[in-house]
């Protein structure tokens, strides 16, 4: 990892470890299954498998990018917003991003890239023309940690299997593959055994990158605001964003909701337990807390 001034997280970084062990395992199953029910094509397997992860991983910037509508801007284009990001660039001691904005009234900001080099830091129009510039840099800041952390490429490796899972599961089921097993006599039971496995290893993915993703949120808030010295200024600025998020129409918020695991705000937050659980998020008050401790610990001499 390079070098930065980024506070590091052990945690994190453990976390993420972790997640990626997990994960792996899964993908071995996975495809193992697939293997075992098609084992005179297992060269098309792989190189369909492959071929998938290699798209994401590679592509995931652009594709994200562009589904965001995100468009690169110069500085002469937006002075304010790479002004905020050299700052940031400038204490962390990093490369700088290319540099984004995305034409929509959601206020909200996110990263992506697999790794510095390939780094874009994106903001809506929303998110500049509501916050004030101290603001700005601590969601910026927030935002240059996920790349700092390399967390944008660890997530987007660990959503893979869940990717491939729910693709497995529907073509199964758009193919009738059920009805042809049970036609198949005893040999279509381990046909039939494919999309239960995909299924399952989806949801046990599912929950281990959204665990994942909001333990390192909370690691972008706590690693922005030791290094702007300023979590008062991210506490306002996630305060200002929620409370806009409720002005914005329902029908744009659930436009923007298949991108909550990107965004530094998620588009509709559940306040339910199981959408806590199921959500990319923590929750605003949980944050908020964390802020807080953060800012009594830096006030003390």
């Amino acid at each position: 990892m390079a070098r930065n001034r980024y506070a590091p997280d052990r945690g994190l970084t453990t976390r993420m470890v972790t997640t990626m062990f997990l994960i792996g395992l899964l993908y071995v199953v996975l495809v193992g299954v697939l293997v075992g029910a098609a084992s005179n094509a297992w060269p098309v397997i792989l190189i369909f498998v492959g071929g998938l992860f290699v798209v994401q991983f590679w592509f995931s910037d652009k594709i994200a990018a562009f589904s965001m509508g995100a468009r690169e801007v110069t500085p002469e284009e937006a002075p304010e917003l790479h002004g905020a990001i050299d700052r940031i660039c400038a204490l962390a001691d990093m490369e700088k991003p290319r540099v984004a904005i995305a034409d929509s009234d959601i206020p909200n900001a996110f990263a992506t890239g697999r790794n510095e080099k390939t780094a874009l830091v994106c903001a809506t129009t929303g998110l500049l023309r509501r916050l004030e510039p101290e603001e700005l840099e601590g969601v910026l800041a927030h935002e240059m940690s996920h790349v700092a952390h390399r967390d944008v490429a660890v997530m987007t490796i660990a959503s893979f299997i869940g990717v491939l899972a729910g693709l497995i599961t529907r073509m199964a089921l758009y193919s009738g593959l059920s009805r042809n097993a049970r036609n198949a006599g005893p040999a279509g039971l381990l046909i039939l055994i494919v999309p239960l496995v995909s299924a399952v290893v989806y949801v046990i993915g599912f929950l281990l990158t959204r665990l994942l993703s909001r333990y390192r949120e909370l690691s972008a808030d706590r690693a922005a605001a030791l290094l702007t010295g300023r979590p008062s200024a991210l506490a306002s600025a996630l305060t200002k964003v929620s409370g806009q998020m409720s002005r914005i129409p329902t029908e744009d918020l659930r436009k923007a909701q298949p991108f909550n695991a990107f965004f530094f705000v998620p588009a509709l937050a559940s306040k339910e337990s199981l959408g806590q659980l199921l959500s990319s998020h923590p929750t605003l008050e949980q944050r908020l807390e964390q802020l807080a401790r953060i800012s009594a610990d830096l006030a003390r001499p």
